[in-house]
C-alpha cells in the first residue's frame, strides 16, 4: 500500500470532506444531496486509515482530504440500482495527488466497507507521471510518454510520489 502526497504547498481550508465509514454515513450523506448535486460526479479521497472521504466535485482533493496523505483521490458518481445505491463511475482523476492507477483496490476496499456496488475497476484511468528532467506533472494520453513542458521521455512506472 503506497500513500500519495499532495503537491500543492499551500494547505486549503477546511475540515476536509465528509467520512463515510459505513454504510448509514452514506445513507446519510447522499439523502442530503440536491438533484443537481447528483447529476455530477463528487470529489474523493481513500485516506491513510482506508476510509472514504466524499465532498462537492469542485471541491480540491487536497481540502477533502483534510491535507493529508492519501491511498487514491479522483471523481465519482452515484446511481440508485434496484433499490439501493450503487458507483456509476469512478476515476483517479486528481491532479492534486495524481494516484497511480494501481490504487484502484484501495478505492475497492472502501467502497465495499460502505456496502456501495462498484464496477471492478476505475472506469476511467488517467496515467500521470512526473518528468526526471523538468519535473513537471503530466498527464499521458494515447501511450505517448513524453513531457508535453519539455520533450523528454517520461518512465513506464508511475513516479509522482515525492518520496520516490
Amino acid at each position: 500500500m503506497r500513500t500519495v502526497g499532495h503537491r500543492v504547498s499551500a494547505e486549503l481550508p477546511g475540515d476536509g470532506g465528509c467520512r463515510i465509514s459505513s454504510a448509514a454515513d452514506f445513507g446519510g450523506w447522499i439523502g442530503e444531496r440536491s438533484v443537481a448535486e447528483l447529476a455530477e460526479p463528487f470529489t474523493f479521497v481513500v485516506g491513510t486509515d482506508g476510509v472514504l472521504r466524499l465532498a462537492p466535485r469542485r471541491s480540491e482533493h487536497v481540502a477533502c482530504a483534510g491535507g493529508d496523505k492519501v491511498l487514491s483521490a479522483g471523481e465519482i458518481s452515484f446511481m440508485r440500482e434496484a433499490g439501493r445505491w450503487s458507483v456509476g463511475e469512478v476515476s483517479n482523476q486528481s491532479t492534486g495527488y495524481c494516484p497511480d492507477v494501481t490504487s484502484w483496490p484501495e478505492v475497492a476496499c472502501a467502497l465495499d466497507d460502505v456496502e456501495l456496488g462498484r464496477p471492478s475497476g476505475f472506469t476511467h484511468e488517467v496515467v500521470f507521471r512526473r518528468c526526471p528532467d523538468c519535473q513537471e506533472h503530466n498527464i499521458v494520453r494515447e501511450d505517448d510518454f513524453v513531457c508535453v513542458f519539455c520533450g523528454s521521455d517520461l518512465p513506464a512506472a508511475w513516479n509522482v510520489d515525492p518520496a520516490a
